[in-house]
């Protein structure tokens, strides 16, 4: 595809093309539309929209015709130049995304139509939020605007149920709408360093009982026999990634039916992305036992992948919330993410946020239904978050403070 458009309150005329690989597009020009900040030499605000991140998800065989993701890139370019471009991918089903619409495709089905395939701007099994329409720096408005329109007339033009823009940043969530898309609320659990010096020093803000309820869970998961360690760039061998994948297979069986990602993603990820890795693994008798992959970015540690091959009680927290908090603040990271649902986080430090998604439906009967759901849900969710923020583990003297 490749097409003319003049976004909307702007003369300049803008060429949108599909891409069906990124091989077609240097890593050069992908990123400075999506990680601009990172030309300085520092980490990316977000390792996900990276051109080697996206392109290993390619090169491994992770997207493509076998998963369900078939790779569509919009590439917005002006005089020639790239100014935009946006992940976007065709899906055969609704898996691999966190933000669910299984029952607006069953109802499109059951009135006959034919739900599949759709069109998805997002990070593949990836339930962090970024940026997802990637604009180069001074050409914000234009870039989102042409890319929103390229995308909405692929969707028509196509003759598609629908398009989905998932984990998107407030501020597109703000232009999209402003643009026709519906918007829509979800919620995750994220840690926010309020400037905290060590572990203990978050320990102080919380509560008595939860401050007592973390440190016995922390020296119960101490106890199960062996030594945890964290590994990052170069420091990772073979021999972790290949236990890491014994435990990311055993966890993507129970939860998804089959694991999303292949054994290749995770060398390609050690070939180009080994110091945007965070890799913590519980180390027993000289083996790992369990381990929890987590991606660094320039103020976000975003946990990713937890599994065991053994259980031990308490040790789940301990690698995946507790270690990430204490390497946040080693580092001197905001925040945490650490993934979808789990409201047992709470508990934990981490508090309930909104996270933000478009979608367009072209069907004015279906779109009209849906906005109605749309409206509903966001009040759940927002009722939902202020519920369970008031039951967080924090010091209501300091909650008070914040309010």
């Amino acid at each position: 595809m490749n097409e003319r458009i003049t976004p909307d309150r702007d003369t300049t005329e803008i060429e949108i093309s599909v891409l069906p690989s990124l091989s077609g597009l240097d890593a050069a020009t992908w990123d400075a539309c999506a990680c601009p900040e990172a030309a300085d030499g520092g980490p990316p605000n977000d390792p996900f929209t990276t051109h080697r991140f996206l392109h290993a998800l390619e090169t491994s065989g992770s997207v493509g015709a076998r998963s369900g993701w078939q790779p569509q890139y919009l590439i917005a370019r002006a005089g020639g130049e790239a100014i935009a471009c946006a992940p976007l991918y065709a899906k055969g089903h609704s898996q691999g995304e966190y933000i669910f619409d299984h029952n607006w495709a069953h109802a499109w089905e059951r009135a006959g139509g034919d739900y599949y395939p759709k069109l998805q701007i997002a990070v593949p099994f990836t339930p962090a939020t970024g940026r997802r329409f990637l604009v180069r720096p001074g050409f914000e408005e234009v870039g989102v605007s042409a890319l929103v329109q390229g995308a909405v007339s692929v969707t028509e033009s196509n003759d598609l149920s629908s398009l989905h823009v998932t984990f998107c940043t407030e501020a597109e969530r703000e232009a999209g709408a402003a643009m026709g898309l519906m918007p829509r609320s979800s919620q995750q659990f994220h840690w926010v360093n309020d400037g905290y010096g060590s572990f203990e020093d978050f320990l102080a803000a919380l509560s008595s009982r939860k401050r007592k309820t973390i440190r016995r869970e922390r020296k119960v998961a101490q106890e199960f026999g062996g030594t945890i360690r964290a590994y990052t760039g170069d420091a990772i061998r073979p021999e972790h990634w290949d236990a890491f994948w014994r435990f990311y297979q055993d966890t993507g069986a129970r939860k998804w039916g089959r694991p999303y990602l292949t054994r290749a993603f995770f060398d390609a990820v050690q070939e180009t992305m080994r110091d945007d890795v965070l890799l913590v693994l519980a180390e027993r008798d000289g083996r790992a036992v369990a381990g929890a992959l987590n991606f660094i970015g320039r103020d976000t540690l975003y946990g990713r992948y937890w599994g065991a091959v053994e259980h031990h009680p308490m040790l789940h927290f301990e690698v995946c919330y507790y270690q990430a908090i204490d390497h946040a603040i080693a580092r001197g990271l905001g925040r945490v993410e650490a993934g979808a649902q789990g409201e047992h986080k709470l508990a934990r430090g981490y508090l309930p946020v909104t996270c933000h998604s478009l979608h367009y439906i072209p069907n004015e009967g279906f779109r009209r239904a849906v906005a109605q759901f749309l409206e509903a849900e966001a009040r759940a969710v927002e009722e939902d978050i202020e519920v369970l923020t008031a039951f967080g583990p924090f010091r209501r003297v300091e909650m008070e403070e914040q309010e």
